[in-house]
């Protein structure tokens, strides 16, 4: 079965309705899960082998939502792998969490390419997405296809990430043509920080509709799913309503039909302001910051290593 043909399982078949609360997906002939569909669950299903973009388009057809991470190393991605979170994307965030750069910009495609590796070896279901980086598929189509070919080919992804909407319209096109599917990217896009910043996207009538536009671009092209980040709750909602394929948000309210946090924000590694958007679900800055001190004030007191830590 083709990657189309997978998504095109999930088109409309009948009206929508329009309640934000509602799976989007669930309006157009699909139906909600059921006890006898759990063991085909992206998170929580029974399932040991790779998830691939035709789980994503079944649980779509489902309703189901299903949650999304970032991980950056082998030994991170292992522990949401045994959490059962089904997809994980090695985001050109890794610049700001990972590199120490002060945005996604300077993100090259050996590191995106080094670290998705490590990511694929320590995992054995999840889905693993890439990130395109900036400067990788802006010339067109043919860069475009180069270098997801090689996070394909050397780094084992799969599936890839691009921002843009109409403008990325013939790389996305291109690469689903050539087996590659593609995650899209709209609203704020932090590759193009310079010349956006970091603001809410889609608020006005005009801006509104180009986000429409754009995701519909993203689906018309082959995309299998699309990132909305920092758009109206509202905005997404209809969005999601619209479209056939899945939507995942960040800062997008909760009416897409997944989420996706970074990684280090959710776990509250992220020191200083995080965004508004995020939940922290853990404090590891100061679990680590505190293990880190007592292992510290341990050697200055000559009690570690004691015996049990010692050979003869």
């Amino acid at each position: 079965m083709s990657l189309q043909a997978a998504q095109n399982q999930s088109s409309p078949a009948g009206g929508s309705q329009s309640s934000p609360a509602d799976s989007g997906k669930a309006l157009y002939g699909g139906s909600q899960s059921s006890p006898a569909d759990s063991g085909k669950a992206l998170y929580g299903g029974k399932s040991t082998r790779r998830i691939t973009v035709h789980d994503i388009a079944a649980a779509t057809e489902r309703g189901e939502k299903w949650p999304m991470l970032t991980a950056y190393d082998a030994m991170t991605a292992s522990v949401f792998d045994e959490a059962g979170i089904p997809v994980m994307l090695v985001g050109d965030s890794m610049g700001n969490v990972h590199l120490g750069y002060e945005t996604t910009v300077p993100v090259t495609m050996d590191e995106i390419a080094l670290l998705s590796a490590a990511v694929v070896r320590g995992t054995k279901r999840a889905l693993i997405v890439a990130d395109l980086p900036f400067g990788s598929y802006q010339e067109g189509p043919v860069q475009a296809l180069r270098n997801a070919t090689r996070l394909i080919k050397e780094s084992g992804v799969g599936a890839v990430k691009l921002e843009g909407g109409e403008r990325s319209h013939e790389q996305i096109r291109l690469l689903v043509e050539a087996g590659i599917p593609v995650m899209g990217h709209i609203g704020l896009t932090p590759q193009s920080v310079n010349a956006m910043g970091y603001r809410v996207q889609g608020r006005g009538e005009e801006a509104a509709q180009q986000l429409l536009r754009d995701a519909k671009a993203v689906q018309d092209a082959g995309a299998f799913a699309v990132v909305l980040e920092l758009v109206p709750a509202e905005l997404a909602a209809e969005v999601t309503r619209t479209l056939h394929i899945p939507t995942v948000g960040i800062g997008a309210g909760s009416a897409t039909d997944a989420q996706v946090l970074v990684y280090t924000d959710m776990v509250g590694l992220t020191g200083g302001k995080v965004p508004r958007f995020t939940k922290q679900y853990a404090n590891l800055r100061q679990v680590l910051g505190d293990a880190a001190k007592e292992f510290a004030d341990e050697v200055v007191g000559g009690t570690f290593p004691a015996p049990e830590h010692t050979f003869h």
